[in-house]
């Protein structure tokens, strides 16, 4: 977790060496307290707030709440992008995960760092008060993207008024999405589909969760725009009738390892780019499209099938090609998509 920590007291800042080493993460203190691993912090509380807030997956602050409050206010945006953020105490008995609990992992951090302090982990989310697994949070923990946001509220509203509480929101809300099953409870029926199919809501409101299990395979000219191959790949998915969020990776043979517009592709959606070699890509098992051309110029017949093939392959248990080679100006891409569940 790329975590920073900061901290102004004596004890306090002793105690965020601790934290840190527990997290891998940098502590900050001022300057008579700083030294043995904790660093000066540069300017004020509010200047390192600045900084780190969009650099990191979670702040911890070992002070007083209203400190941590004020220093994050200006950035907090939306809890799909901001980090966790956690507030504790210089004695480590308070721990309070202040922001980002669910989607950020916050609940997760803060009783983490409690059971290395030997305090309390102070939790203020209704299901967790409720003992009730958030259903942002299992997506998060089962690697789904969650498609809209807006919608969680509703969820967690049937799930908290269900009775008895449930502790997964799977038991509670989930239905097969292929199916016109209604909701749990009042004037508005709600459920969530875990699906990459781009489908009709089968809920009035439906909350859409998007495993990760799809993989782009790209085979491309050097050079190509990225606004090209944006383009390309919205139509083929559009085509392919799957969602976007749905990706895991995309995958090509190695000489284009250091192709700026796939590797801005895939930093741009937070997914991992493969390349594998010719020969590994001769030996993916299966039926491919052939191309007498691709083969002179990378020294086998298909690129973006068996690349994408090979990558669903080595992160699950098994990979099948869901789309097979589509051509673009410049461009082709092929889709695989992972065989093991979600669950």
């Amino acid at each position: 977790m790329k975590a920073a920590i900061v901290a102004f007291t004596r004890s306090g800042a002793l105690l965020s060496l601790r934290i840190a080493r527990e997290l891998d993460a940098r502590a900050f203190a001022p300057e008579r307290h700083a030294g043995g691993g904790v660093e000066v912090l540069p300017g004020t509380v509010f200047d390192w707030a600045r900084e780190w807030f969009s650099r990191s997956e979670a702040l911890v602050f070992v002070s007083a709440a209203g400190i941590a409050v004020r220093a994050i206010a200006p950035h907090v945006r939306t809890k799909t992008k901001d980090p966790a953020v956690v507030v504790l105490d210089d004695r480590g008995r308070n721990v309070i995960s202040l922001l980002s609990g669910h989607v950020g992992g916050g609940n997760d951090l803060a009783r983490r760092i409690a059971a290395l302090t030997g305090g309390r982990a102070v939790v203020t989310t209704a299901t967790d008060a409720r003992g009730i697994e958030a259903v942002d949070e299992w997506a998060v923990k089962n690697d789904c993207a969650v498609e809209n946001m807006e919608a969680v509220k509703w969820i967690s509203a049937a799930m908290l008024d269900a009775q008895p509480p449930q502790k997964s929101p799977i038991d509670v809300v989930w239905a097969d999405p292929t199916s016109a099953g209604a909701g749990l409870t009042g004037a508005t029926p709600v459920g969530v589909a875990i699906t990459d199919e781009s489908i009709l809501p089968p809920w009035p409101v439906t909350l859409w969760l998007r495993p990760r299990v799809l993989v782009l395979g790209v085979g491309c000219r050097r050079g190509i725009a990225k606004a090209a191959l944006d383009a390309a790949a919205e139509d083929f998915l559009r085509g392919a009738g799957r969602s976007p969020l749905s990706l895991k990776a995309a995958a090509s043979i190695d000489l284009k390892r250091d192709e700026p517009a796939i590797l801005d592709f895939c930093r741009e959606r937070g997914i991992s780019f493969l390349t594998y070699g010719a020969a590994e890509l001769r030996g993916v098992e299966g039926s491919f499209s052939f191309s007498q051309k691709v083969l002179e110029v990378t020294g086998v017949d298909n690129v973006c099938e068996r690349a994408a093939v090979l990558a669903a392959r080595s992160v699950s248990s098994a990979g099948v090609l869901l789309r097979s080679k589509t051509l673009y100006p410049e461009i082709s891409l092929a889709l695989a998509r992972c065989a093991e569940p979600v669950r």
